[in-house]
């Protein structure tokens, strides 16, 4: 990881800043630049690891990370997190632990806010506290949602879902690479490698999907769609 020591005044001119500072006053933003320190990840580094004492909460600027839990019998993949968002919000404010762990898929610039400052941003800044607030509650409604996808959809459903996911949410395209290779695509699907294949197989063989190595392009979105409501 790098780095940067650019951060004075840097708080003040962002043009990504989260819903939640664009609440904040000039005093306040400034306080912000004090206590915010920017680092830039390359792909696969860890932004902070499970287990670990967290002071800072984090706000992804930029790049694209999977969020990591270690089970009792294997590692775990949550979801997949696009920038900008913050990240660590209920572990660090309310456990000072880290409940999992996240991991970088490409280059990603996270800001690392010290929590004593966030915690006095959301007692002195009822505006603040309130987006914030809306933010963990879409966190957990959409978590809520994977959950029931991964309980009652079948892996078809399941995968045309996900592959609609990165097109609409993460690359805002039809053609993409998947950021994953396929075991973590497995292990976030909660499946195995093999089903994984036989399916995107099958997409492409069947003219929804355009298959090539780790790059898709989506076909026939409509029957895409059709599959993840009736998977």
């Amino acid at each position: 990881m790098n780095k940067t020591n650019e951060n004075i005044k840097k708080c003040h001119k962002c043009l990504i800043k989260s819903n939640a500072a664009n609440k904040l006053n000039f005093t306040e933003l400034d306080e912000l630049d004090e206590s915010c320190v920017q680092v830039t990840f390359k792909a696969s580094e860890i932004i902070f690891k499970q287990g670990a004492l967290s002071s800072n909460i984090i706000y992804l600027s930029s790049g694209l990370v999977k969020i990591v839990i270690d089970g009792p019998n294997r590692e775990q993949i949550l979801k997949v997190i696009k920038a900008p968002c913050y990240l660590g919000i209920p572990t660090t404010v309310g456990d000072k632990i880290n409940h999992y762990s996240a991991i970088a898929l490409e280059k990603t610039t996270a800001c690392f806010v010290d929590v004593s400052t966030f915690k006095n941003f959301i007692k002195l800044n009822s505006d603040f506290a309130y987006e914030v607030i809306l933010d963990l509650c879409k966190n957990e409604l959409d978590q809520f949602q994977r959950c029931v996808n991964l309980v009652q959809l079948q892996m078809h459903g399941r995968m045309a879902k996900q592959l609609l996911f990165f097109a609409n949410e993460i690359y805002c395209s039809d053609e993409f690479e998947l950021p994953l290779n396929r075991n973590d695509f497995a292990n976030l699907l909660c499946s195995s490698r093999e089903i994984v294949s036989k399916i995107l197989s099958e997409f492409n063989n069947e003219g929804i999907i355009s298959l090539n190595g780790k790059k898709i392009k989506i076909l026939d979105k409509e029957k895409l769609q059709f599959i993840y409501q009736n998977g």
